[in-house]
């Protein structure tokens, strides 16, 4: 059997830059491949679509919060919004994978409660499984992400249902938003929460139900991170309704506001700049583990390299990628000596 032809990179860029959909997602399933030859060519494909348009294009938007607040219903009305003023909306949708042992396989449901049109050209969704990794979304979600953000003007990140603990997302958006449902806990659940102290923006959905809605937003407001996180920022606390389509406006507006607070205090070049370094060593230690990040000088070499180059991460990302794959070739290499041996151990024989 013969495996599919891969795309090339540089043109599948080329198509991608010009906002064709057929492109987009064969970009996606290219970035979604484990193959060694779609891992190089991945590799090509992030690097010809990166420069210096992706320290400030777009809006890269997280969307996290605990299994049924109505994180789908929400990001489907806030794209009814987007798309009603002319913007352009792509979105991964992320759902829980079952355990290994029970098939490994996952209901990729958040894309059915997300109303949209088959026929709307300037709106793309991509479901995908979280593939059991904890952080709640997968590793490929990042490069995926950058890959939106060359051709739609937003891009939103829905992460499976979360806990505790789950905050992968804040090292992906340039804005995390968390969505809470109303009598889901105390203030003292909010305050042990380690997601409560990643988001940017708050939303209460199912403000209709009134009081339990307030009284939700009110234990936010008093347990959200304040100065100490980002200086000049005020954590808004949002009620919404996705249902009733209340407050949706606000939400979109404190978003908008929260975008342009980062370019207006110079931060949003250097939070993607971050953001790229950490997931280029994540990608290489998962590709090739603890000692072939040691084989590119170890950690902290591989992230200064990859700051030294904020517009061209991915390029790095893919000259170290085959420097590493050249120092396993060496390394496993056998001597002359090892072949003389293993000769003389099956004459022997």
């Amino acid at each position: 059997m013969t495996s599919p032809t891969l795309p090339d990179p540089e043109q599948l860029a080329a198509r991608i830059l010009r906002g064709e959909r057929a492109a987009v997602a064969s970009g996606l399933n290219l970035l979604d491949n484990k193959l060694a030859e779609a891992r190089n060519r991945s590799a090509r494909l992030l690097a010809a679509l990166s420069g210096e348009r992706w320290l400030s294009r777009g809006h890269l938007i997280g969307v996290t919060g605990p299994p049924g607040a109505g994180k789908s219903s929400l990001v489907s009305a806030m794209i009814r919004e987007w798309r009603l003023s002319g913007k352009t909306v792509g979105v991964l949708a992320v759902d829980p994978s079952s355990r290994p042992e029970l098939g490994g396989g996952a209901l990729l449901g958040d894309r059915i409660r997300i109303k949209n049109s088959s026929h709307d050209e300037g709106l793309f969704i991509r479901s995908l499984a979280n593939r059991n990794q904890l952080g709640g979304v997968a590793t490929e979600v990042w490069p995926m992400s950058w890959l939106m953000l060359a051709c739609f003007d937003i891009v939103i990140i829905e992460t499976v249902g979360v806990g505790q603990t789950e905050i992968d997302i804040a090292e992906i958006g340039d804005t995390v938003c968390y969505v809470a449902q109303p009598a889901s806990g105390d203030t003292i659940q909010y305050l042990k929460s380690g997601i409560i102290e990643i988001p940017d923006i708050f939303a209460v959905n199912k403000c209709d139900l009134g009081a339990p809605a307030r009284k939700t937003a009110s234990e936010i407001g008093r347990s959200a991170p304040r100065h100490d996180r980002r200086e000049n920022w005020d954590y808004p606390v949002c009620l919404v309704s996705a249902t009733m389509n209340t407050g949706i406006r606000q939400l979109q507006e404190h978003c908008e506001r929260h975008r342009e607070f980062l370019a207006n205090a110079g931060v949003l070049g250097k939070l993607r700049t971050r953001h790229q370094s950490a997931w280029v060593v994540r990608l290489l230690k998962e590709e090739f583990g603890t000692f072939g990040l040691e084989l590119a000088g170890g950690r902290a070499v591989v992230g200064e390299r990859l700051r030294e180059n904020p517009s061209s991460q991915f390029a790095e990302y893919e000259r170290l990628r085959q420097h590493i794959l050249s120092r396993f070739m060496s390394v496993n290499q056998p001597s002359s000596l090892t072949k003389k041996e293993h000769l003389d151990e099956q004459t022997i024989v």
